[in-house]
């Protein structure tokens, strides 16, 4: 018998790998480049929560009603594969928070902050609450890691926060970076404590969010408490956010990252997403033609470096739970 022909699980592996961080990196040239556009930043959330929850709410759906036909206990609302308490506080930082302060983020600082501070932030606030929930150790490897990536955001960060005496905004937005890696930080911790599959925790996070969001988002439309620029916006842009922002950086990225996991392992798949600080920051440089000072670049080098010197730091059986 003869084997049919396929991908092997090395080069699929690598096709995950290579969408993953093509996806995340073009995430931020696309989210800076948007804030130049008609939708504003809640818009914008809008339509990434419907154009997700348009994949993900069936899914969900469906493997409600398969664990019904087993007799097995459902989920919230019967689209959520997640008890209630679980989709609710995943879905608030995971999916509520962070899609909101992440897209106000753009519309105050460049793409270029936001390649350092998010990714930046992301392992130093997984490393503290981790060690405060998880009671995770610190080793020194980790230590130093982190001792990088602070060093790294002050340096980018700090600058813009001196500009603030001179009138300047950035710094807001740098906070908003900074606070939506913080929200990421505590679904991811979440997660791991309560021992979530990926496909599962995304699905649940999506659904949580696009039922409380859109629903508020369009009373206070039509109540004229909130302003939109959803009427105005051209068709191609919206339905470009959905598909990308919504299909692309929330269900396609989350499939891949999985599949990257399951091949490279954890500690190696982090690795790999360590490009896309200087990936996004290189793009940014090239497509906005935003400007890299030295302390961008300065605190880009700590922060990759930081990385992985983290990752690194952390025990294979730590990493996998």
């Amino acid at each position: 018998m003869h084997s049919k022909p396929g991908l092997s699980p090395a080069m699929v592996g690598l096709i995950a790998a290579v969408i993953t961080v093509s996806i995340w990196t073009s995430f931020i040239v696309i989210a800076r480049a948007s804030a130049q556009l008609t939708l504003r930043p809640l818009d914008i959330a809008f339509v990434r929560l419907v154009g997700a929850a348009a994949v993900l709410m069936p899914w969900g759906w469906w493997i409600n009603r398969q664990a019904a036909r087993a007799g097995q206990p459902t989920g919230w609302l019967g689209v959520s594969p997640l008890p209630a308490r679980t989709t609710m506080v995943c879905g608030l930082f995971g999916g509520l928070l962070y899609g909101i302060l992440v897209y106000s983020g753009f519309f105050l600082a460049p793409a270029a902050h936001a390649s350092v501070l998010m990714p930046g932030s992301l392992p130093l606030w997984t490393a503290l609450l981790a060690l405060w929930l998880l009671r995770e150790r610190v080793s020194a490897p980790r230590a130093l890691g982190l001792a990088f990536i602070v060093g790294g955001d002050l340096l980018v960060g700090g600058a813009s926060l001196l500009q603030a005496f001179d009138g300047g905004s950035v710094w807001r937005g740098d906070l908003l970076f900074m606070s939506a890696a913080m929200c990421w930080s505590c679904y991811s911790v979440l997660a791991r404590r309560y021992g979530l599959g990926a496909v599962h925790a995304t699905i649940a996070v999506s659904t949580f969010a696009a039922l409380l969001y859109v629903p508020v988002f369009l009373l206070l439309v039509s109540q004229g408490l909130l302003a939109t620029a959803l009427p105005q916006a051209p068709w191609a842009e919206i339905i470009f956010q959905m598909l990308f922002m919504g299909v692309g950086s929330v269900v396609i990225s989350g499939i891949t990252f999985t599949m990257m996991i399951r091949h490279y392992g954890p500690v190696r798949s982090t690795m790999i997403t360590a490009f896309v600080p200087g990936l996004s920051a290189l793009g940014a440089v090239i497509f906005l033609g935003e400007p890299l000072g030295w302390n961008l670049w300065a605190g880009l080098a700590l922060v990759t470096a930081g990385i992985m010197f983290g990752v690194r730091g952390v025990a294979p059986q730590a990493a996998a739970r």
